[in-house]
């Protein structure tokens, strides 16, 4: 009786969470929420300012506080003889890339809303971490970077951890590429990997039939047999893909000798600068935070909305996932589990 009564009390208390987000699903619906177009911007110059104030409040004496204080108001005065919207504006993009380079998405929505404001003396940095991958998804991510370029906007590239093949065809494009010390770039080259599993079956007396229309519209398959005509072409095709790769980053960047670096090999940022890869070594920590003495720095960030069906539907199996957590935490406890 008392794992009846408890279980009857746990499908009520699920009934009525269920019932209270359809309720708000329907006002929600019928009010046709103003949510935000998915695109955020934030000036990091306050959140920094802020958290400098408070490290100075909890460390200075009330003397340094004071002339703290005194200086800050001599600042302001500046400011308003010379206006702050008259500072040169960084925008801040980050860029996390998969083998799809699923992030362009986002990324070519913040490109052209910065576009809509920046003029020639603003400058984008993009935060840039990326191992590469599919050759057309990163050759659309350089396309987006080079729009910066074509509008005449400064383009800076800051690599903290990798940027390699299709991560570093994106970063060649940029006016200066910033490197940590141990970030990995570099991978200039092309790489293809099919698995063929024609003589199994072959070996269990199952045929595969391939029709094709066009000598090379199938150079090497998976589950059919593979012919040296075929691997040639396929081995052609990457000698092809690696020698627009070269000719890309060898225009982006003129002073790299890109046949020493264009081997697929990868070097840190401290070697990197040696080889021209990049231009400087640094976090892009440091090179955000030198820049808020002298420009209003902006992180702009695009996600695409969620429905409110998404929304609440995300909610609702949260609650059913903690609710069930505890009543079966109960039930097994009561048993000495």
């Amino acid at each position: 009786m008392e794992f009846l009564t408890e279980y009857a009390g746990f499908l009520v208390r699920i009934l009525t969470v269920i019932v209270l987000f359809a309720l708000v699903l329907v006002l929600l619906t019928a009010g046709k929420s103003k949510k935000n177009s998915g695109l955020s911007i934030n000036k990091l110059n306050d959140g920094y300012d802020k958290a400098k104030s408070l490290m100075e409040n909890a460390l200075l004496n009330k003397k340094a506080l004071k002339a703290k204080a005194k200086a800050r108001k001599n600042e302001q005065k500046k400011e308003k003889k010379s206006p702050a919207t008259d500072k040169k504006k960084v925008f801040v993009l980050d860029f996390d890339g998969d083998i799809k380079a699923s992030a362009v998405e986002s990324m070519r929505r913040e490109i052209t809303a910065i576009l809509a404001v920046a003029t020639k003396d603003d400058e984008v940095v993009v935060r840039l971490e990326s191992g590469g991958g599919m050759v057309h998804s990163y050759g659309l991510a350089a396309s987006q970077l080079q729009r910066i370029k074509d509008a005449g906007v400064s383009l800076t590239i800051c690599v903290d951890k990798v940027a390699a093949s299709g991560g570093y065809m994106m970063a060649c494009v940029a006016d200066k590429i910033i490197a940590a010390p141990f970030a990995i770039l570099g991978s200039i080259g092309v790489v293809a990997q099919i698995p063929n599993i024609h003589r199994l079956l072959d070996k269990n007396n199952i045929d595969v039939e391939l029709h094709t229309a066009g000598k090379f519209k199938r150079t090497l398959t998976v589950i059919g047999e593979n012919t040296d005509e075929g691997r040639e072409k396929f081995k052609q095709d990457l000698e092809d893909t690696h020698v627009l790769f070269k000719d890309f980053v060898a225009s982006q960047r003129a002073v790299l000798d890109i046949e020493s670096v264009a081997t697929g090999e990868t070097w840190y940022g401290s070697q990197a600068v040696e080889n021209k890869l990049i231009d400087e070594v640094k976090t892009s920590d440091t090179y955000i935070v030198d820049q808020y003495d002298n420009a209003n720095v902006f992180k702009v960030e695009y996600s695409e909305p969620k429905s409110v069906a998404e929304r609440l539907g995300l909610s609702v199996l949260s609650a059913v996932e903690v609710k069930a957590t505890g009543w079966i935490s109960r039930v097994l406890n009561s048993r000495g589990f």
